[in-house]
């Protein structure tokens, strides 16, 4: 049996589904990360990385799909496994944010990509050495659909700084 326990909360500008950007990395967005007072302990040392990436569970997801259109530009359908919808089995996000600043239990991160209230499963710092694999194979995301997430992504902020 798994037994997983959110250790804190996202707080974003994100209130409706389909708001976030599909990707962290072409969010501009500013938030912060909640750790819960019985998790605080384990920040210790993480005012020194950059960047860090988050675990979510997409508590609003629907669990159902094993294939799915991508977001933005979607015509085929893939295998859910070979996407990053929201809508999967186990519904586990990952997130890349820039760390802007630690106040107490608090994290101020940049890039987030999250719903307000998303529950965080974990947290693990980011290390280029570790993380970054140069000569990775991106299988059906080809250039163009990287370009039509990042202007969507940007069409989304636009139109929240305007609601705001």
């Amino acid at each position: 049996m798994m037994d997983f326990k959110p250790i804190g909360i996202a707080h974003s500008p994100f209130r409706n589904a389909g708001a976030p950007p599909f990707q962290s990395t072409f969010s501009q967005a500013e938030g912060k990360i909640e750790i819960f007072p019985e998790y605080q302990e384990g920040l210790t040392s993480i005012e020194g990385f950059s960047h860090l990436i988050i675990l979510s569970f997409f508590d609003r997801a629907d669990r159902r799909a094993l294939t799915e259109q991508p977001l933005s530009d979607g015509v085929a359908y893939h295998g859910i496994f070979a996407t990053r919808h929201y809508n999967r089995p186990n519904p586990i996000g990952i997130s890349y944010v820039t760390l802007s600043g630690v106040e107490g239990g608090t994290l101020h991160v940049s890039g987030l990509d999250l719903l307000e209230g998303t529950p965080v499963l974990d947290i693990k710092p980011y290390v280029p050495a570790f993380d970054s694999i140069p000569q990775a194979v991106t299988g059906w995301v080809s250039a163009q659909h990287i370009e039509r997430i990042r202007e969507t992504s940007i069409r989304v902020q636009q139109d929240i700084e305007k609601n705001q």
